[in-house]
């Protein structure tokens, strides 16, 4: 595998929405006792501050939550229904609590099983609670830079957009339009977000 540059810790302290955005494309590395797996970034969903109702965030800062309120560039890494691990990466400054989750990956580099969505990517990638708050500019889990320069944005032809799953419980939050993927990716979960082009601004709280 062709390995490229790390994403800073200042690509990660940024508004939410863009990030979850500059994501797309880039390759996710999971160095692990059996060598590396790597995925490109296909989707990703937006958690932005202590309104968003459908953030843990929103119950304020526990021992759970307490990586969301820390720096930028950090894995935030859940048990969910009891059988899934999801990946997040910790966004905006410290004390803002805010994170990305990475929902789906196209397979690149060793990975066994599939990859379209955030329990299944886990799975593949040997992504646990033993990573929860790992440094995502460290040795055991980062993200590349992948198709384009850390700097280069995605060009808006290959975004589309949709509301966030399974969170119908956040009210008029869960109609937030902050769920991200790449147009026509086969890899992208189910239900696929309809082919729409992003709205103007992203970084609204």
């Amino acid at each position: 595998m062709d390995l490229t540059r790390k994403l800073p810790r200042a690509f990660y302290n940024r508004p939410t929405c863009q990030v979850a955005i500059d994501l797309l494309g880039r390759r996710l590395v999971r160095a692990g006792p059996d060598g590396l797996r790597a995925g490109r970034i296909v989707e990703t969903e937006a958690y932005v501050g202590p309104d968003d109702r459908a953030s843990h965030a929103s119950r304020g800062r526990t021992a759970r939550t307490s990586i969301m309120f820390g720096p930028p560039g950090y894995a935030y890494v859940y048990f969910i229904y009891g059988q899934h691990y999801c990946l997040n990466a910790v966004t905006e400054p410290e004390g803002f609590p805010a994170a990305v989750l990475i929902r789906a990956l196209e397979p690149e580099a060793s990975v066994p099983g599939r990859t379209d969505g955030p329990g299944r990517l886990c799975r593949a990638l040997g992504i646990d609670r033993s990573l929860n708050g790992a440094d995502l500019t460290g040795a055991w889990l980062w993200i590349e830079e992948g198709d384009r320069p850390c700097e280069a944005p995605l060009p808006p032809e290959q975004l589309a957009t949709g509301r966030r799953i399974g969170v119908d419980y956040a009210g008029e939050w869960a109609a937030r339009p902050w769920r991200f993927c790449l147009r026509g990716s086969r890899w992208v979960s189910l239900p696929r977000p309809a082919e729409v082009p992003a709205p103007a601004s992203m970084n609204a709280r």
